[in-house]
């Protein structure tokens, strides 16, 4: 017999199951324990032998919760107040069988006064057993597909909140602290929006039930991870009562939702495997990551969780920053996609450089030029909200997987706005680009441009993320312990000799600190000298002068005159009464 540990996880794109930290195997058959050895090649294939006449095979085995590492399902999930399950952490499957024939019926024990929310429904037994606050909690039977697409998160500081019941939605939040629970009347409002613009986007549902699982911890890893009928979202303690920090999570919650119609619903053939042994294929990552970037920023708008200014200034301050990303003079976009699995995994420095899995954020503008040609092409009759009822409505119903492939993307474009589709995707997916694609901006009415002041939205996203973006002055991002994050070739700083991984000391001969380096960046329009930056390299020091006098210069986005605010129209709310909602 030949056991497997979950390699290939759907969400994560990557083989990237956490096999490292499974412990203490131990196998029993017929009251005997059975050897058992790794598979030679396959490190995630185990071998055994059953001795003839046993019926079953019994596994026991531990998983070694990391205490402090980021990652998605194999980064820290865990702290004395919550815990968030994913089952493919804690099984073992024949290999080589569907997950959709395999039957699991799953439990879990919980610390006394824990309370909990999942997908799973629950079995009668296990809600009577967890009501009397002792024993497992017992789920009904589901298959090993259904089983790791449900995760389960529990805490004792731990608050439900009901957002719609057509289509029923909640939202389950587990923290560090009752404080943190707190999440204001605006932000539940807007949750609820979410809901209502997420349906009528769609025109359709595809789950049962959907569950938000909310994490609130400095402790565990940081991520969104989508699921069919919920989603696993990790955010710092402090996301829904600090104003920086809400700003930085306001589009989490719309990408992962969106995600159940656009990845799990509708999915790349090549990513929709039976198996979590069979090897992913990741070129259409910039429809389901790309496109669900897209949807999620508008919803986030259209629901009210960020103002449309906030909207604009994100979407100008990712514009710029797939200008300066270096990396496409020899690396096509696409080739981010088919790689992700090893960029999920690459380290922050370099990636100016390396590229970035920027399918996710040169995707999403792909996407707005694809709108406003749709626009542009029906007269203003049709946009993609007619793509997306088209593609990913249909019939609200039971959970299911619709495989596409490239064609079927193209063809339902075509059938919403005829173009040349595949040529244009082509262009922009294929071949080098010396330039971000930013038709759809100037389609929607808007051009990219700079400023010398920071704008709020970027200010409230560097003080929640402890760092300073200045890649469009001097070509730097620092950390706030003076870490250099990156350094953009070509750019002043890259110039004068400063490399990723080094620390900012001190600026013009004095202490760094995050407002001396915007100071002096700011006095290099009148200063007349270099810039001088000293940074420590381990155990070196360097004085990098930096020739530059451009001041302080950070993305936002202008109207153009004489055109119509496209962009205005695509981020206001489609679930108005007197709207149309679509075709």
């Amino acid at each position: 017999m030949t056991l497997a540990y979950p390699k290939w996880l759907p969400g994560e794109h990557a083989p990237n199951g956490p096999i490292t930290d499974l412990a203490g195997l131990r196998f029993t058959a017929a009251g005997t324990t059975l050897p058992w050895r790794r598979d030679d090649e396959d490190m995630y294939a185990l071998h055994l032998d059953v001795p003839p006449g046993a019926d079953r095979v019994e596994a026991e085995l531990d998983f070694l919760s990391p205490p402090d590492a980021p990652g998605y399902s194999s980064g820290a999930s865990i702290t004395e107040h919550l815990a968030l399950l994913s089952w493919n952490q804690v099984l073992l499957y024949p290999k080589g069988a569907k997950t959709d024939d395999l039957t699991y019926a799953a439990s879990v024990t919980l610390p006394e006064g824990w309370k909990h929310g999942t997908a799973l429904p629950p079995a009668a037994l296990g809600d009577k057993m967890m009501a009397a606050g002792a024993g497992p909690v017992h789920f009904e039977p589901a298959s090993l597909t259904t089983l790791v697409d449900s995760p389960v998160l529990a805490g004792d500081h731990f608050r439900t909140i009901e957002l719609s019941t057509d289509p029923p939605v909640r939202i389950c939040i587990a923290a560090d602290s009752d404080a943190a629970l707190e999440a204001t009347p605006a932000q539940i409002a807007g949750w609820k929006k979410l809901v209502t613009e997420e349906q009528t986007l769609f025109g359709a549902h595809h789950f049962r039930s959907y569950t938000f699982l909310l994490t609130l911890s400095d402790h565990t890893a940081h991520f969104g991870l989508e699921h069919h009928e919920s989603s696993d979202d990790r955010v710092a303690e402090r996301s829904l009562i600090d104003d920086d920090l809400r700003r930085r999570m306001a589009g989490l919650l719309p990408h992962e939702m969106t995600h159940s119609w656009n990845g799990k619903y509708r999915r790349p053939a090549d990513l929709g495997v039976d198996s979590f042994d069979v090897p992913m294929h990741g070129d259409l990552l910039w429809v389901y990551e790309g496109l669900t970037t897209y949807l999620g920023n508008i919803l986030t708008a259209r629901s009210g969780l960020l103002t449309a200014q906030e909207y604009r200034d994100a979407l100008a301050t990712t514009a710029a920053a797939m200008e300066y990303q270096k990396g496409r003079q020899w690396r096509p976009l696409l080739d981010t996609a088919v790689a992700a699995q090893l960029l999920y995994e690459a380290r922050d420095d370099g990636t100016s450089w390396r590229r970035d899995t920027d399918f996710y954020p040169e995707g999403s503008l792909i996407w707005l030029e694809t709108d406003t040609i749709i626009r542009e092409q029906s007269g203003g009759a049709r946009s993609l909200d007619d793509f997306c009822r088209l593609f990913f409505g249909g019939e609200s119903g039971l959970p299911k997987v619709m495989p596409y492939i490239l064609d079927d993307v193209v063809a339902a474009l075509d059938r919403v706005a005829h173009y040349d589709w595949r040529g244009f995707l082509h262009a922009r997916l294929d071949q080098l680009q010396a330039h971000a694609p930013l038709g759809g901006l100037e389609k929607a009415g808007w051009a990219l441009a700079y400023t010398d002041s920071i704008p709020p939205w970027l200010k409230s996203v560097e003080e929640a993320a402890k760092n300073t973006d200045l890649r469009f002055s001097i070509g730097i991002t620092v950390k706030e312990d003076g870490t250099i994050l990156d350094v953009i070739p070509d750019l002043p700083a890259a110039r004068a000799g400063m490399v990723p991984g080094t620390k900012l000391v001190a600026v013009n001969g004095r202490k760094w600190s995050r407002k001396v380096l915007r100071e002096a960046i700011r006095e290099t329009k009148t200063r007349g000298r270099p810039l001088e930056l000293l940074v420590e390299n381990a155990e070196f020091y360097k004085t990098c002068k930096l020739e530059y006098s451009g001041g302080e210069r950070y993305a936002r986005l202008k109207r153009v005159e004489g055109t119509a605010d496209v962009l205005g129209d695509i981020i206001a709310s489609k679930a108005t009464p007197g709207r149309s909602h679509g075709r």
